[in-house]
């Protein structure tokens, strides 16, 4: 049944036809091969790390084909679009690292050939194919109101029907044209549904780039195209994004996995090519013995700016979402250590079907690891610019100490195993505070730190005594270490272990312990990096005046 009439009534101003359209936005010219994918989120909340990770990879696979990465805004839920998500999107995935092709720029800015961007500025695009679909009797006028819908969900599930709007449930699917009209001149209010051409009895064989194959009955709910207030619904509107924009591969969230058959039925009615779909798998988090979907009221990491505020440089995250992303990643990294993580190709069919478990212990990992391979200027730019924000105590410590703060960041750098001491920027300040006067003497007695096998007077008494002969010029650590063992033999502690396990009573302890005390008098800490380093970016005033106020506590 054609609605020709009823379509003008609905849409008298509509300018142009579908073909319009499709010849305005055509093909790409691109590789063959290269993909189109996109960053469509709603601008009703601020960034999820969830979203970073469909975005990485998104991303990734636009990139490393030499294709294109656009950001749309899935605005049509007006009622809910949140102030300044638009930006902090735009922002978040810069500092990810992704930046894209084309799409929006700002709240009201964009660039690229295929636009608008911004749903809410597509509304003559998608009234232009929602009148042709009326007019080709695939689409109705719908003047239920939310009570009757309300009812008839009542009544289906009082009688174990399956709930929804269709077939002999859909009240307004068989309308006339004159009714149709008639209700519509008298100020009725109605919406536009889809007339669904399926069975749930047919079944769609479907391949997921992901998930692999999958199968699905055929949707048979009329569900909306466009709603009362004359925009579209989210199925809709994306149906017709996605293939005017060219959009080879639509990577998305598993939670988005039950609307397939929708999504599909329309690409169908359109008439138009589907693009590939994958399905990502849920970010999980493991709690106990169970797992669980990281949550934004629960977890604090599910928000993108946790990691800004406790200090994960990005490329530590981004080099963990790639770990989940595909598990080959981390051989990969140790196969080829100083390579940049693009050079690592993202696979989808490598991806795991089930949830992607989070893992904030496996995180560290990473980032240690990152970490250690940075030049002391890349832990030095990366950390001030950090403190800056964060701690502005030790960002003033740190620039205004720039020399030893970065030999500080490089104590073990150059060696085949770099020292790990750091996961994020908020662990620094504890592992070196004691390099800087100003907190290494805010420290009460209390917070100093001992080795379990010295008393706070032995330590003061091997200090004494190691604070008149040790020799800050000894030119090497090998030296140094002999001076502290002939020094330490002289106070009675023993340079050999099974000489010290065979006569514990000979001796007042190990050579081990000497060093020990000497490490408490200079960090107050028990585990450091080497000392002959500490001593040697402290400067010898520095070390005899460490000696002498630990000799008056």
């Amino acid at each position: 049944m054609a609605f020709e009439k009823l379509a003008e009534l609905i849409f008298p101003n509509v300018e142009h036809d579908r073909e319009y359209y499709i010849e305005k936005y055509p093909k790409r010219n691109l590789k063959e091969g290269a993909r189109v994918t996109r960053c469509a989120p709603s601008p009703t909340g601020f960034q999820h790390i969830g979203g970073v990770f469909a975005a990485l990879i998104n991303e990734r696979l636009a990139s490393q084909s030499e294709g294109v990465f656009y950001l749309r805004i899935e605005d049509t839920d007006q009622k809910r679009e949140v102030e300044g998500a638009i930006e902090d999107t735009i922002m978040t995935m810069h500092k990810f690292g992704m930046d894209f092709s084309e799409g929006m720029t700002g709240q009201e800015t964009s660039k690229g050939e295929y636009g608008p961007y911004r749903q809410s500025e597509r509304a003559e695009i998608y009234r232009t194919f929602a009148k042709d679909l009326l007019i080709k009797g695939l689409a109705y006028p719908d003047f239920c109101t939310p009570e009757e819908l309300a009812a008839l969900r009542e009544e289906q599930i009082a009688n174990k029907i399956t709930p929804g709007y269709y077939g002999e449930y859909a009240k307004y699917r068989n309308i006339t044209e004159e009714e149709a009209i008639e209700r519509i001149n008298n100020g009725e209010t109605y919406i536009i549904r889809l007339k669904s051409p399926g069975n749930i009895e047919n079944r769609v064989e479907f391949h997921d780039l992901i998930k692999g194959d999958i199968s699905f009955p055929e949707n048979n709910q009329d569900v909306v195209l466009i709603k009362g207030d004359g925009l579209p619904t989210y199925h809709f509107a994306h149906a017709i994004d996605d293939y005017l924009m060219r959009t080879t591969d639509v990577i998305r969230g598993e939670e988005w996995l039950s609307s397939l058959p929708i999504h599909v039925q329309l690409f169908e009615v359109l008439g138009f090519e589907r693009p590939n779909y994958a399905h990502i798998p849920t970010i999980m988090k493991q709690e106990g013995g169970s797992k669980r979907k990281l949550s934004k009221r629960k977890d604090a990491e599910a928000a993108v700016s946790y990691y800004h505020e406790v200090g994960y440089p990005v490329v530590c995250v981004i080099e963990y979402l790639l770990n989940i992303v595909n598990s080959s990643y981390e051989e990969w990294r140790a196969e080829n250590p100083t390579a940049d993580y693009h050079e690592f190709h993202v696979a989808l069919e490598k991806m795991s079907k089930s949830g992607a478990l989070f893992d904030l212990v496996k995180l560290n990992d990473v980032s240690k690891d990152v970490i250690a391979r940075m030049s002391a200027n890349e832990v030095y730019e990366q950390y001030t610019e950090w403190a800056k924000v964060y701690d502005e105590e030790m960002y003033n410590l740190v620039i205004s100490n720039e020399t030893m703060s970065k030999e500080i960041f490089n104590i073990d750098k150059d060696g085949p195993k770099p020292r790990k001491d750091f996961a994020k920027w908020d662990e620094v300040k504890d592992k070196i505070f004691y390099f800087y006067d100003e907190l290494f003497y805010n420290e009460t007695a209390e917070q100093i730190e001992l080795p379990k096998t010295l008393s706070l007077e032995n330590a003061k008494a091997v200090i004494e005594e190691y604070a008149k002969k040790f020799n800050f010029n000894a030119g090497s650590q090998e030296n140094w270490f002999e001076d502290l063992k002939v020094i330490g033999a002289e106070l009675g502690y023993c340079a050999n272990r099974k000489e010290y396990k065979a006569n514990p009573d000979s001796y007042k302890g190990m050579i081990s312990d000497v060093a020990g005390a000497v490490r408490s008098a200079l960090s107050h800490r028990t585990n450091t990096p080497d000392l002959y380093t500490i001593m040697q970016i402290m400067g010898e005033e520095k070390v005899r005046e460490r000696f002498n106020k630990f000799l008056e506590i």
